[in-house]
């Protein structure tokens, strides 16, 4: 089983999705705590590491055998507490980081949160410095994005996103930081690949959950789905 770290519901049918594509059958655990990322936003992604730590042994008690962050925002807090959680614990932006550092040392990433670009410009200066490449990375949060996702206008949080892609230049890569961007890749006619984090942070820890170690006996068998991580 792996279990995937939320701070937004809308992610869960995505990543279901995703699952049924990439690794049809693979038992997925959805943990969803928005409070994190308001509270990451508040006061720094260190105010929720302990937390975030009680949610990775929640879901290792459950049977985990892997479990993926999905927000950039606490992905490094997520990677910091794999070494208590005793299963590999991963952030979805990783692979993407590798991807757009793979593309050319000029990389764009767009945001639609602020405290998603230090975390997602240090992400890919440490896979740059793993490759051996060079990487000059530039930022720009798309503005009034984040009050349509919260909105719930999703198609308008979209087409903003893919209208600040389509308006990059200089660019070898673009990095959208935010799994909730997604979407915004099959509308941006930019001529320079455009980077999104869901499908390749699933692949990763799909192959993580594999060939990872076993968790104990799950304390609820056979629940899969969408539980809050309180």
């Amino acid at each position: 089983m792996l279990a995937l770290l939320h701070t937004s519901p809308v992610h869960v049918p995505v990543f279901d999705a995703l699952r049924d594509e990439i690794r049809p059958g693979l038992e997925l655990r959805h943990l969803v705590d928005e409070e994190l990322l308001d509270r990451a936003r508040r006061a720094g992604p260190d105010a929720v590491a302990r937390k975030v730590r009680a949610v990775l042994r929640r879901a290792v008690a459950d049977g985990a055998r892997a479990v993926l962050c999905t927000c950039s925002t606490l992905g490094g807090v997520a990677e910091a507490g794999a070494a208590g959680a005793g299963v590999p614990v991963l952030r979805v932006d990783r692979p993407m980081a590798a991807a757009a550092v793979a593309a050319g040392p000029r990389v764009v990433v767009l945001a639609a949160l602020e405290s998603t670009l230090g975390p997602t410009v240090a992400l890919i200066g440490e896979e740059a410095r793993r490759a051996g490449r060079p990487a000059r990375v530039r930022t720009r949060l798309v503005d009034g994005a984040w009050a349509r996702f919260a909105a719930g206008d999703t198609e308008e949080y979209v087409r903003l996103v893919a209208s600040a892609a389509d308006a990059v230049t200089g660019a070898d890569a673009i990095v959208l930081a935010q799994a909730s961007m997604a979407p915004a890749g099959r509308l941006t006619t930019a001529a320079v690949p455009v980077l999104s984090s869901p499908r390749r942070g699933l692949a990763a820890a799909a192959e993580a959950a594999r060939t990872g170690p076993p968790g104990p006996p799950r304390s609820c068998p056979g629940v899969s789905g969408a539980a809050a991580a309180g």
